[in-house]
């Protein structure tokens, strides 16, 4: 589990290009309203554009009725800077029951299930980020309570990660998953990640937020399955680069070892701060067969020498073209951030990535049985 992380709920809109434009109706009734109307509208994060607008009375009803540009996730907008999110279809006829003081929290959608749902999850949402906002600012003031806190919000995170798995089972193919993308990493979870988006498309296809996601994904996707190539099993693609004297090195030229290929740079604090752990692996399994290659995106080469000593890198495996980040084995290993490492086996397949600090120790334990 991962305490500190950031989920941003934006139930967004996106520019509409020819869509079909839908009739739809309206009713309700919306009560302690400061103003004597109210719009249909699309929120963007942080604007609104409002396409039709009526006139409360003095109870409160009300009855929009008009076109949209298209069937998309529209939000009902009272008081000015509150709203309600409804997901309106072609020949829309629904009613929208609300407190206008917080009718995020204080409302009745009669006629739109999926519309109901997805304010119920916000509700959740917004409520258990709340706590997690709350452990986090904590944990700014409290550094060292972080077991603590740890253990008291564990509870918390598996009590929400079951509302949304118990949501998504009784919401299938509905865009009132929507804002479950929200709490998904695609790079760490990516299979949940396009579950969702799948059913969100197969429910609200055609959309233009629905568009715009599935553009995401496929940029999204196309990230992914960059890195599948250094996937566990897979043969770990070769290089060579010059040493620090001249000579080249290749990365299969330490075959029959087993390999940490570790990309790190002189100026890089979190590397140097790793540095300490590696030394220590080092001298504990060298003689059992494991080294290290270092790949330098240093670009001058008297601070990366200086490095080397000075941390006290003694395998002789030091290469780099002083490239900085265009560094060829880092542009064919597709790194994008620094200390990145790859632990290769004796045959040159990929055992595992980003291993590093107890969790490199622990596989070289399994490896070599101590």
């Amino acid at each position: 589990m991962k305490l500190i992380f950031t989920v941003i709920l934006s139930v967004c809109s996106f520019i509409i290009l020819a869509q079909k434009p839908i009739d739809i109706t309206i009713s309700g009734q919306i009560v302690n309203a400061t103003k004597d109307s109210i719009s249909l509208s699309q929120f963007y994060g942080t604007h609104y554009k409002d396409y039709l607008k009526t006139s409360l009375d003095k109870k409160g009803n009300f009855t929009i009725k008009g076109k949209l540009p298209s069937k998309d996730i529209y939000v009902l907008r009272v008081n000015d800077n509150q709203h309600l999110n409804l997901i309106v279809r072609e020949n829309a006829n629904f009613q929208v029951y609300g407190d206008a003081k917080n009718i995020t929290y204080f409302n009745n959608i009669v006629g739109s299930d999926e519309s109901s749902q997805l304010n119920k999850f916000v509700i959740q949402l917004q409520n258990y980020n709340h706590k997690k906002d709350s452990a986090n600012a904590y944990l700014q003031q409290h550094p060292d309570q972080q077991q603590q806190v740890n253990q008291s919000f564990t509870p918390i995170y598996y009590e929400f990660e079951n509302y949304k798995q118990n949501f998504i089972n009784q919401n299938a193919n509905s865009p009132a998953l929507l804002p479950l993308l929200s709490t998904i990493d695609p790079n760490e979870n990516f299979k949940g990640y396009e579950m969702i988006v799948d059913q969100i498309v197969n429910g609200f296809e055609g959309s233009p937020t629905v568009n715009q996601i599935k553009a995401m994904y496929m940029q999204n996707k196309a990230a992914y399955e960059a890195t599948l190539f250094l996937s566990p099993g897979k043969e770990a693609p070769d290089f060579s680069q010059p040493k620090s004297d001249g000579t080249k090195l290749k990365l299969s030229d330490l075959k029959g070892k087993v390999v940490l290929l570790d990309f790190w740079a002189s100026w890089c604090g979190p590397c140097r701060k790793e540095n300490p752990n590696v030394v220590r692996l080092y001298q504990k399994y060298a003689d059992k067969g494991f080294t290290v290659m270092s790949v330098s995106l240093d670009k001058e080469k008297a601070p990366w020498i200086e490095a080397i000593k000075r941390d006290n890198l003694t395998w002789t495996n030091h290469v780099s073209d002083l490239k900085g980040w265009s560094n060829e084995a880092a542009q064919q290993y597709k790194v994008s951030g620094i200390p990145f490492t790859v632990l290769i086996d004796k045959e040159g397949k990929i055992i595992q990535k980003n291993l590093r600090g107890e969790e490199l120790e622990n596989v070289l334990k399994s490896i070599f049985g101590f």
